[in-house]
């Protein structure tokens, strides 16, 4: 008789998981690291019978860069984000530990786009973050080329045509570009478990997951 496959949906480690959609916008200084100047999150949990679906945790702050990381008419090109939207927000370490505070109890994993860039701004202010800074991250665009290899881009306004997401009203504002990825990567699990691509959270981590930079050995510590 023939095994039937194992489904996402019913793996218990999957289920439990809060899945935490987040986004940065940041500053282009030259010669420096770019500075985050807002960052939105969105929380996504599986519900039998409905899949996965926003969970209700939502958070969105603007963040006032230090001063060597200004932001630039190009930052206020891209983003829509001026200098005076950010000269009274709070600084990234009280945003971030702010954010930290609120996110959901464990288990949980971040999600974003371009993981290694949302993982970047995280690990420059872990110490104000360290909960957010221990959590593992899944790729949307590792995840992306798992399910379609062969596709001419993954970038998010890629992949969201492919998709048949709409735009966002304001693509590059954080909580736009957070509310976007949060739906493809739901489409994505929807298509995963649909073709049996991805049976657990374990072949998902297989397949897109990110190790936190500071969760990463030290130089000492192999030695």
């Amino acid at each position: 008789m023939r095994r039937e496959n194992p489904r996402l949906a019913s793996d218990p480690a999957f289920q439990e998981t809060h899945f935490v959609t987040i986004d940065f916008e940041g500053t282009t200084p030259t010669g420096a690291s770019p500075e985050p100047i807002e960052v939105a999150a969105l929380g996504i949990q599986h519900v039998p019978g409905q899949g996965p679906v926003r969970s209700g945790f939502e958070f969105q702050s603007l963040i006032r860069p230090p001063l060597h990381a200004p932001v630039t008419a190009l930052d206020t090109k891209q983003t829509g984000i001026t200098a005076s939207d950010v000269a009274e927000a709070p600084d990234a370490a009280t945003v971030l530990h702010t954010l930290d505070a609120a996110l959901p109890a464990r288990p949980r994993m971040l999600v974003a786009h371009h993981a290694p860039v949302e993982a970047g701004f995280i690990y420059r202010y872990r110490d104000h973050c360290p909960r957010l800074a221990y959590t593992r991250l899944i790729c949307t665009r590792l995840l992306a080329r798992h399910m379609w290899p062969g596709l001419p881009s993954y970038s998010l306004d890629a992949l969201l045509a492919h998709c048949g997401i709409p735009q966002p009203a304001h693509r590059h504002r954080a909580m736009d570009d957070v509310t976007v990825t949060a739906a493809l990567f739901r489409h994505l699990l929807t298509e995963a478990a649909r073709e049996q691509a991805i049976a657990s959270l374990a072949d998902l981590v297989r397949a897109a997951g990110m190790q936190p930079r500071a969760a990463a050995p030290t130089q000492l510590e192999l030695h």
